[in-house]
Order: structure tokens, then C-alpha cells, then sequence
């Protein structure tokens, strides 16, 4: 029960890497804000069934009034708050000059200015805890390139930048700031990269070849390390990218 009495916001906690991080949260003893725009209460459900405490929040994190309301509605249900996972993300397949501005707006809103709100509204709540963690979802396309997802990994790449910013300025009050970048991961966005392909079962066997370990992530691979973050055994650990890979970056060829 390694947070136990803390209190967690998971955002797009709806399914995915959110989902599985929302349930391995509570199974450590953490109260969890599940904030999805869809399906968020089907995962407070399964937290509720597996003796956990949370809350399901329908708001949107491409708004500041969004993100406002899910600090305070989880200040008010919890009494605080000690950990901000921002995850929440949106994607659009297709070469750069392919991808329509509004196509770019669109993931710009959620996937970089939302996690942006979303850790200017929780600085308050954390630094009343005394300090906190913040642990956000990049990408391993934050650091290196896919064709069919240009504009993603440039939002994702700003997210590396934007925790750098948030660990140096506010690790004197005791806020930890880092990324986690997931390689492939076994959820309905990965499945949608491959169902873009010409031949998605061909796309499907040379990328997991690629892999050292043979095979793509599940949800819960990454919500294991967004949990040793959000505990204090990552106390000393603040502005650094994590790949959640499978060993993909450490080969050349």
C-alpha cells in the first residue's frame, strides 16, 4: 500500500494506460479522480468493486474551466491532493502536410495545452499537500520520428520541455515533475495505428519484431511506473523521461 491516505486525479481514465493507471492507484491504497469525457464511471465501478475510493468526473481538459473543476470537486471529495497524472491524449493519422490545421488544433487543445491547465490549476492543491508528483504521458514519439504521426510527436516532444519546466520551478516545494514515454501499448489507440496500415497484421509483426522483449506493452506495464512515481520511492527522481519500451530505443538497426 505504497499511497496509502494520497489522493490521485487520472485524466482520459477511461480506458487504456488511464484506466489501468486509475485501478493500480487504489490498489496501492490512493483515492482516484477517474476524469474521462466518456466512460470514466465504468472505471470507478471497477475500482468501487475492488474495495477502492474514487470518483468518476465527466470535464473537459482542453478547458481551463475543465481542469478547474476537477482540482476542486477532487479537493472537496478528498480533502487534497498529492498526485496529478496527466494523460489524456488524442491522435490524428497521417503525413504532416496530410494533417488539417483544425486536425492540429485538436490534439494541440487536449494533448499539450490541456496538460498545461490541467498542472497550472493543480500546483495550488499540491504545494497545500506540502509537495506532490506529477507524472505525465509523453510518447517515445516525443523523442524520435513516425511518419503518420508528426504533429502527435511534436505535441508529445513539448510535453518533455514543459516538465522540465515545471521540475526546476517548483521542485523548492517539494513538486516532482516527470514524463513516462510509452512505446507501443496494447489499447483501442494502437489498435486504430495498425487498422491505418495497408496491411495491419503485416505492421503488426515487423513493429513487435523490432521490440527485444517480442512484444507490445499492456496498460498495466505502464501504470506500474506511473505508480513508482507517484510514490516516495521516486522521491529523488524529478524531470526525467522514462521510456516504457520493451528495450525499442536501445538498438540501432
Amino acid at each position: 500500500m505504497r499511497l496509502q491516505v494520497k489522493v490521485a486525479i487520472v485524466t482520459g481514465a477511461g480506458r487504456g494506460i488511464g484506466e489501468a493507471t486509475a485501478l493500480r492507484l487504489t490498489e496501492e491504497g490512493a483515492a482516484v479522480t477517474c476524469v474521462d469525457l466518456e466512460h470514466a464511471d465504468r472505471t470507478a465501478v471497477a475500482i468501487a468493486m475492488a474495495g477502492g475510493r474514487s470518483l468518476a468526473l465527466v470535464a473537459d481538459v482542453s478547458t481551463e474551466a475543465g481542469n478547474r473543476r476537477l482540482i476542486d470537486e477532487t479537493v472537496s471529495a478528498f480533502g487534497g491532493l498529492d498526485v496529478f497524472h496527466a494523460n489524456a491524449a488524442v491522435q490524428f493519422l497521417g503525413l504532416l502536410e496530410e494533417t488539417p490545421e483544425e486536425e492540429w488544433d485538436r490534439m494541440h487543445a487536449t494533448n499539450l495545452r490541456g496538460v498545461y491547465l490541467g498542472i497550472k490549476q493543480a500546483l495550488p492543491a499540491l504545494r497545500a499537500r506540502g509537495g506532490g508528483s506529477i507524472v505525465i504521458t509523453a510518447s517515445v514519439l516525443g523523442l524520435v520520428g513516425d511518419p503518420d504521426l508528426a504533429a502527435y510527436g511534436a505535441q508529445k516532444g513539448g510535453l518533455l520541455a514543459l516538465c522540465r519546466g515545471i521540475a526546476t520551478a517548483h521542485g523548492p516545494e517539494n513538486i516532482r515533475c516527470n514524463t513516462i514515454c510509452p512505446g507501443d501499448v496494447e489499447t483501442e489507440m494502437n489498435i486504430e495505428f495498425f487498422d491505418h496500415q495497408p496491411d495491419p497484421e503485416a505492421a503488426r509483426k515487423a513493429i513487435t519484431d523490432r521490440y527485444p522483449l517480442r512484444r507490445f506493452a499492456s496498460p498495466r506495464d505502464v501504470a506500474n511506473v506511473v505508480v513508482f512515481l507517484a510514490s516516495d520511492e521516486a522521491s529523488y527522481l524529478s524531470g526525467i523521461d522514462i521510456p516504457v519500451d520493451g528495450g525499442l530505443l536501445a538498438r540501432v538497426y
